[in-house]
């Protein structure tokens, strides 16, 4: 029980990975708010939790948005009184779409869920770990497309890039006296339904990913067990890094 008591904000948690990590979360004893804007899903994974003998709640809310990530932030205190770990998993890819080609919108769609979205959460979120004695642990879900160029479509890339500079930023900022932990994740492919997404892939940015090498492949939970690790105490000396999940891919 790593988690014994903990409460744990996972947001896109109806499915792939942050449906992994809700699970995992309370099997470890958290209580987990499960947010996604999928209103019947979340209501499942809900279920799932307590059929288990875990404890958890569910939330509707759009992570682009201010106002409902407030919402979703005063409703897990609401509920269970404070708020020790948050998990922005919730993102969407961009069909590999190179920036000579990206649209306005597509642009905004993405940064608005991918980064713009977590920090927003995370503004929310340090406004109430920093005023508890214990402070609290960000855990942002990021991808290899942070680390490298050729891993999505111009907007998704830098999406990721900024989501691991916000982690190392709330690291450096927060970190400072122990309290409030901030780190990245970044998974290489794994096999969820956000490969559902890609619709039409765009062939110039499909080559790029194509020069790389074929990327082995994951289980969502194998990237709930490096969530696990990050927001336990077994990782109380860990701040401000970024934790490579992808089978080796991007070490060939």
């Amino acid at each position: 029980m790593r988690l014994n008591g903990k409460v744990a904000i996972v947001t896109g948690a109806a499915s792939g990975m942050g449906r992994a990590m809700a699970e995992l979360f309370a099997r470890e004893g958290a209580k987990v708010v499960v947010a996604d804007m999928n209103v019947e899903l979340v209501g499942l994974v809900v279920e799932e939790i307590k059929r288990n003998g875990g404890e958890a709640t569910g939330v509707v809310v759009n992570v682009a948005d201010n106002s409902s990530v407030e919402a979703m932030v005063a409703a897990a205190v609401e509920q269970y009184g404070c708020l020790n770990i948050l998990v922005n998993n919730a993102g969407i890819m961009d069909n590999f779409v190179p920036a000579g080609e990206v649209t306005d919108e597509l642009w905004n769609k993405v940064l608005g869920v991918n980064l713009s979205g977590p920090m927003m959460t995370c503004r929310a979120a340090l406004a109430i770990m920093k005023e508890q004695e214990d402070g609290g642990v960000i855990i942002n879900n990021a991808s290899v497309g942070g680390l490298f160029g050729a891993r999505g479509g111009a907007s998704y890339v830098v999406s990721k890039h900024g989501l691991i500079g916000l982690t190392k930023n709330i690291a450096a900022t927060y970190g400072g006296n122990g309290k409030i932990r901030a780190n990245a994740i970044a998974p290489g492919a794994i096999n969820t339904n956000i490969g559902s997404t890609i619709t039409e892939p765009n062939p110039l940015g499909l080559a790029a990913i194509g020069a790389v090498g074929q990327a082995p492949s994951g289980e969502a939970a194998e990237v709930a067990a490096a969530a696990l690790f990050l927001a336990s105490d077994e990782a109380s000396f860990v701040n401000g890094t970024t934790l490579t999940v992808d089978g080796g891919w991007t070490s060939r």
